[in-house]
Parts: C-alpha cells; structure tokens; sequence
C-alpha cells in the first residue's frame, strides 16, 4: 500500500534513480518500471517543459508525489546542443558512449579540445497532474567538454565533462562529491527545502 513517504521518480534512467534514491533516503522512491507505467512522450522545448510533461504523466498514473528531472549538457559553441536532445544526440535509442563520441567527433571537426559547457537539471514535484503549486527548481554545473574521456563512474556525458574547479572528470569524482557538486544535487539540495518545508504533510 502506498503512503505519503512514497515518492515516484518519473524516470527509468538507472545512472538517475541511483542519484536520486541516495538523494531522498529518507523517502521510499520508486521508478516509472517498478510501477509498470510507461515513460511520457517528451515533445517541449524546453528542460522546464519537459520536466512539467514527466511529472504530470508520473502523477496520473502512480496517485503518489512525483518528481520529474529534465536534463542535459549544453555547449554554447554548438549552438546549444545537445541540450534537451541529450539523451538521444545521437539518435533515438543511442548509448551514452554513441552520444559522447557525437560531440568528440564535433569537438574535433572544430579543431578543439575542448569547449565550455554546463550540466542544467530542472526538478518538478507535483502532487497531482493538477497541481496549482508545483515546486520547480534548477541546478547548473559549468566546465568544459573535452575530446579526452576519463573516469568510469556516473552515467552520460560525465566522462568527458571536467567542472570548473577540479582537476578531474566528473565520472572520476567521488561519489560523495558528486552528491554535493552537481547539477542535480544543487537542484535537489532546493528542491529539498523547499519539499521539508512546506510538503511533508501532503495527502
């Protein structure tokens, strides 16, 4: 029987339920397979757009709290690919490695090694699809994109994204870190407040 500490996860993205499960350890968190639900038709323009479709299609089906997670790497360079097309960049059912080696492969038809780029993760929670107060937040972690991969931890384009700051991938970085430095733990981290605050009571 569900309860008011369930939450659904409005993904099927392992690399993201793991994130997430460590993130909301004090909720039970269930993912859109574990419920038999099928993912949403992502058609925005935008990761807010996309955020709000997940989480509405999570919310009418599951009856529980669902938060939805939008994200991607974006490098102005390239005209702000991949952006929301990250997942796919590649094409539709594209590997991480498929993807990774699409924008090396543009990185060096530029004759660059590397380029500026930033993670960008948006969070929605809604109660129900009709939700009048969503929470929305956003979480961004900028550094550069780079044609040389390193790292075997994280998920998508972590192995050739080095943050600002720091000397490695993000695929190289400790977990804990990782928890605290990126682009969805600084959305979370909002997200979480703001959740404790003032959704611990919803029905």
């Amino acid at each position: 029987m569900k309860s008011n500490d369930d939450i659904l996860i409005a993904s099927s993205n392992e690399g993201k339920l793991k994130e997430f499960k460590k993130l909301f350890k004090d909720h039970k968190v269930f993912s859109l397979s574990d419920l038999d639900i099928r993912d949403a038709i992502e058609d925005g323009d935008s990761f807010l757009e996309n955020a709000i479709i997940k989480a509405k299609h999570g919310a009418k089906e599951s009856k529980i709290y669902t938060i939805a997670d939008d994200s991607g790497i974006v490098v102005p360079e390239l005209g702000y690919e991949p952006g929301i097309y990250s997942a796919r960049y590649a094409g539709e059912g594209a590997s991480d490695k498929d993807n990774r080696d699409k924008i090396i492969q543009k990185l060096i038809e530029k004759k660059v090694e590397s380029l500026e780029a930033f993670y960008v993760c948006v969070l929605v929670g809604l109660r129900s699809p009709n939700d009048p107060m969503p929470i929305v937040t956003q979480g961004e972690i900028h550094g550069r994109i780079s044609i040389n991969s390193s790292g075997e931890g994280g998920f998508g384009y972590d192995k050739i994204f080095y943050p600002d700051g720091y000397d490695c991938s993000m695929a190289s970085m400790d977990q804990q870190v990782k928890n605290k430095v990126s682009h969805r733990a600084i959305a979370s981290e909002k997200f979480i407040k703001i959740f404790n605050d003032s959704y611990n009571n919803f029905s």
